[in-house]
């Protein structure tokens, strides 16, 4: 009986002795002489594994210090019966840079690597500074496509137009007065040489340097016609682009009486139809024109009083001449040299 019992003793202590010797396996006391690489090699770890479990951050160690020379494994928790919130992948660890700390030491610590923490960080050395936080673990992410923008470029659209060629008319004036040059209507129209004759229709690119609107301040006329006046520089405006048209007195196509006659009667102050001669009788000259007065010019298409527009300040005058109506500059080439005089309607006086 002694006997069986001396044997369930000895069980016992045994069973006792064998967890002692697995518990004290898995830490080790430092002696004298000792080093961090001499302890890895005797327990078959790695330097790097002692530095992460005992959460050194260098390899200096002192005598009687315990060392953890094996992962201690935790035990499993119970299975749980609810639902398990998904966590996002990319969830990361953030690290803040202390004095001494190197990306090589802040790496081991949390059982990375150097170029890992570089590019979770976007860095391009490994230079670091104290107080910096650095990204330590988490999913990387594809760098996202760059995202070329195309701007729609608009269309370049060459606005091409006809011009009937009237008398005195050159190419170099018929250039100008379309924004262009002599050399652009010449290829333009296939021509060889710079001659031209009345009736010839050309083709002619771009707006007229001539043709934006003038709008008139406070417009210069008599008391009891301003606002007439007003009305006639506005409702002529209105008419810019419409085609010029031999004997047109309505908004389809005007000549340059015809479109005087039509403005001047919209706008409340009385002009018979009749052309640039019969206007001219019934108009004084006048030496300070004012706007809505006319501006007669001589010697176009024919000899005499031969073309005539209305005035609207700033050295201007809005006519139906060339192609269409226009706005065109008094010191203008051609018309400069056509100009005759400045005249208003005896009714307007």
């Amino acid at each position: 009986m002694r006997k069986i019992i001396f044997t369930l003793f000895a069980a016992t202590a045994l069973t006792f002795a064998i967890g002692a010797s697995d518990t004290e396996a898995s830490t080790y006391t430092v002696k004298t002489g000792d080093t961090l690489w001499k302890i890895a090699s005797s327990n078959k770890v790695s330097v790097d594994q002692l530095l992460t479990w005992n959460k050194l951050s260098s390899n200096s160690i002192h005598p009687n210090q315990t060392i953890k020379v094996a992962a201690v494994s935790t035990p499993a928790a119970p299975p749980q019966k609810t639902s398990i919130p998904k966590t996002p992948t990319n969830s990361a660890i953030t690290y803040t840079v202390k004095a001494g700390d190197t990306l090589s030491h802040i790496a081991r610590v949390h059982s990375t690597s150097v170029s890992s923490i570089q590019q979770l960080n976007k860095l391009s050395g490994s230079n670091i500074q104290p107080g910096q936080k650095l990204t330590v673990s988490g999913k990387l992410q594809p760098a996202a496509p760059a995202v070329i923008v195309k701007t729609p470029v608009a269309p370049v659209v060459s606005k091409t137009s006809t011009y009937r060629v009237v008398s005195g008319d050159t190419l170099t004036n018929i250039a100008q007065r379309h924004g262009t040059s002599v050399s652009q209507l010449m290829s333009l129209n296939g021509m060889k040489t710079s001659s031209i004759r009345i009736g010839q229709v050309l083709k002619v690119t771009g707006e007229s340097v001539n043709k934006k609107p003038v709008t008139v301040s406070n417009p210069v006329a008599a008391p009891s016609t301003s606002g007439k006046v007003s009305s006639l520089v506005s409702l002529a405006n209105s008419f810019l682009g419409t085609p010029y048209k031999w004997g047109g007195a309505a908004p389809g196509g005007f000549d340059c009486s015809g479109f005087i006659y039509y403005v001047y009667n919209q706008a409340g102050i009385s002009v018979p139809r009749t052309n640039t001669t019969g206007l001219d009788a019934i108009s004084s000259n006048v030496s300070s024109p004012q706007v809505g007065d006319f501006v007669f010019f001589k010697d176009t298409y024919r000899p005499g009083i031969s073309h005539m527009g209305i005035f609207i300040g700033n050295n201007s005058f809005i006519h139906a001449g060339g192609d269409r109506v226009q706005i065109t500059s008094l010191s203008d080439s051609y018309w400069s040299k056509h100009f005759d005089s400045y005249q208003r309607l005896n009714v307007m006086r």
